[in-house]
């Protein structure tokens, strides 16, 4: 048995090393009584969420490392998390003495987690996962292989549901919907267009499962996840019926009324498999196999006709209507208000010596509270000083919290919810004195950020053919960054959505008109400091031309002041300055309406032309 006695329930997921061992203890004693030789622990949850709720937050409670990103693997006498370079430096300090190693994704030297496993269990040997928490892409992947070597797959074991013995249950919140005045088109349209997409497939209806896609869909909120303003949920769509699958108890009658007048039936959470089983046999069914989990996918797959194919529902809501891009601009006028004031306040505070990283997150959240239609954070801030800005995904505790002295860099990563957008900036500011190399690499990274925000791209590019703007100026210096240049932005949703990027690996979804993505280069020095430079864009039409096409290009979003201080001004070219010039002018002008005598003057003088 999974030792309940052993575990306690985690309190801010940061665990004592010997607290994590005593877990992995008796993991490796529940694997024993089913004949395990190994156990693979996803980041996900039944819905394949980044950031999954509490209930399924299974690896950072196995594990102890408590990044977004990572897969453990748990063997009878070994253990690892996989992870990218986002969180090299954070695993490495939690993992620790938990009896976790930590393997570098990307690194020459870091093996494939498949052939880890073939390796340590061998021929004839059994791996288990939890079907429920599985990407069917991953799952089969890994069956595959798996299988090729003589070892089998087991995937109906989720040990956690005995052993976590304070486990949060799955959230009840209530949901709530939104407008047409602020969505820009109803339910019943949506639904509309799916069922048309769907249709030109081949398929009668669409599995909806992660939850940022049911959420837009149905156009309805919620507060199951931190962060992210989504309930736990399953749609379905066709032309016959749609209906959402979610709790009796999160729904109001008024919310179940609004529902049925969009043409959505509901129907309990777990009844999504009640359903698949009653649908016609042989009913083809679209679904896209990296995100839809595996048991779900079996229970579709042992009934159904399965079409995997990217989601068309993915695609259309990356692409933001008009209605949806003024309330991003909206939302970029209330947060860049709030972020004016909360840096003057830090310029008077700092000195003080009464500010730390934890201070900082806190007063953001209360200059963005006092914003109308404030919904809470879109992500939990990175304030990394020093040599905390080192780490790419940094998030201050009461053990690292250091004090913010005038000197040196400050890097500051943080967004907000608003009722009608999401916002995500990043601003590396100077707090003193700063050395010649970080005024170097500053520079660097804003002439990456100015190339990527004044592109001109023909319709059909990709965001991987883009990314080399923003890291060139890095590249030529034989210095690069390891995490993606830009992600998708949900409206008043996830903070990363898809299904397009900007990064260096491939990505065959092209940038279309009305895509919100994040244009951030940074560069990182360990144990030193890190900068990076986050702006939202938003890709619009440039040029219509006879012999070449359509041609777009960005419209930044985010309005707040980009440091000055740091620039070293004889790197910038005639036409990067200019482009600074532009964007602190525009700054200007949209924020001073809504400020102070004293506020507008602070402004004034940071976005004065160089």
């Amino acid at each position: 048995m999974f030792l309940h006695l052993l575990f306690e329930k985690q309190k801010n997921m940061t665990e004592k090393p010997n607290q994590i061992s005593e877990r992995l203890s008796a993991l490796r004693k529940f694997m024993e009584t089913r004949h395990l030789d190994a156990f693979i622990v996803p980041s996900t949850d039944p819905h394949l969420s980044e950031y999954p709720p509490k209930r399924w937050e299974c690896r950072k409670w196995i594990t102890g490392f408590t990044g977004s990103a990572g897969t453990a693997v748990i063997t009878m006498k070994q253990a690892g998390v996989w992870t990218d370079s986002r969180y090299f430096l954070q695993a490495a300090q939690q993992l620790e003495g938990t009896g976790f190693d930590l393997f570098k994704m990307g690194m020459p030297e870091t093996p494939d987690m498949i052939d880890w496993i073939v390796e340590q269990v061998g021929n004839g040997g059994k791996v288990g996962i939890d079907g429920m928490v599985y990407a069917t892409s991953e799952a089969k992947a890994l069956k595959n292989k798996l299988e090729s070597k003589g070892i089998e797959l087991e995937t109906h074991f989720d040990p956690f549901e005995e052993g976590w013995k304070d486990r949060p249950e799955i959230p009840k919140n209530k949901i709530f919907t939104l407008p047409e005045e602020i969505t820009g088109e109803s339910t019943k349209n949506k639904i509309e267009r799916i069922v048309e997409e769907i249709e030109k497939a081949g398929a009668e209806g669409i599995v909806i499962a992660t939850l940022d896609a049911v959420a837009w869909t149905f156009n309805i909120r919620g507060n199951d996840v931190e962060y992210n303003p989504v309930a736990v949920a399953y749609g379905y769509v066709s032309k016959n019926e749609s209906v959402l699958f979610i709790d009796p108890d999160k729904l109001t009658p008024p919310i179940a009324s609004e529902l049925q007048s969009q043409g959505v039936k509901t129907a309990n959470y777990n009844h999504i498999f009640d359903y698949i089983e009653k649908l016609p046999e042989k009913t083809t069914i679209c679904v896209t196999e990296s995100k839809i989990n595996y048991t779900l996918y079996q229970h579709l797959s042992a009934r159904c006709k399965v079409i995997d194919l990217p989601s068309p529902i993915d695609l259309m809501k990356s692409m933001k209507n008009e209605t949806e891009l003024n309330g991003f601009r909206q939302a970029m006028v209330k947060d860049g208000v709030a972020l004016t004031r909360f840096y003057i306040w830090l310029e008077k505070a700092v000195p003080t010596g009464t500010v730390t990283e934890m201070t900082i997150a806190e007063k953001l959240r209360e200059f963005r509270s006092q914003q109308e239609q404030y919904m809470g954070e879109s992500f939990g801030t990175i304030a990394g000083y020093a040599a905390h800005g080192a780490i790419v995904h940094y998030s201050a505790t009461p053990e690292s919290n250091s004090i913010i002295e005038p000197r040196g860099l400050l890097l500051i990563d943080s967004g907000a919810q608003f009722m009608h957008g999401t916002t995500d900036i990043t601003r590396t500011i100077a707090l003193g004195e700063i050395t010649t190399q970080m005024k170097s690499d500053y520079t660097k990274v804003l002439k990456g950020h100015i190339a990527l925000a004044t592109a001109i791209y023909p319709e059909g590019t990709r965001g991987s053919q883009l990314d080399i703007l923003a890291h060139k100026p890095l590249w030529d210096d034989c210095e690069t960054y390891w995490h993606g240049t830009g992600h998708g932005i949900g409206h008043f949703l996830n903070v990363h959505e898809g299904p397009q990027n900007i990064r260096t690996e491939e990505n065959p979804t092209p940038l279309k008109q009305g895509m919100v993505t994040s244009n951030e280069p940074g560069i990182y020095r360990t144990d030193q400091y890190g900068i990076r430079i986050e702006n939202l864009v938003v890709t619009q039409e440039y040029k219509k031309t006879e012999d070449f096409g359509t041609f777009y290009h960005f419209e930044t979003l985010t309005l707040c002041p980009i440091d000055t201080k740091p620039i070293e001004t004889d790197m910038l070219t005639e036409k990067e300055k200019l482009w600074l010039n532009n964007y602190h002018q525009m700054v200007y002008d949209k924020l001073q309406h809504h400020l102070n005598e004293e506020e507008k003057a602070w402004l004034k003088e940071k976005t004065k032309a160089l």
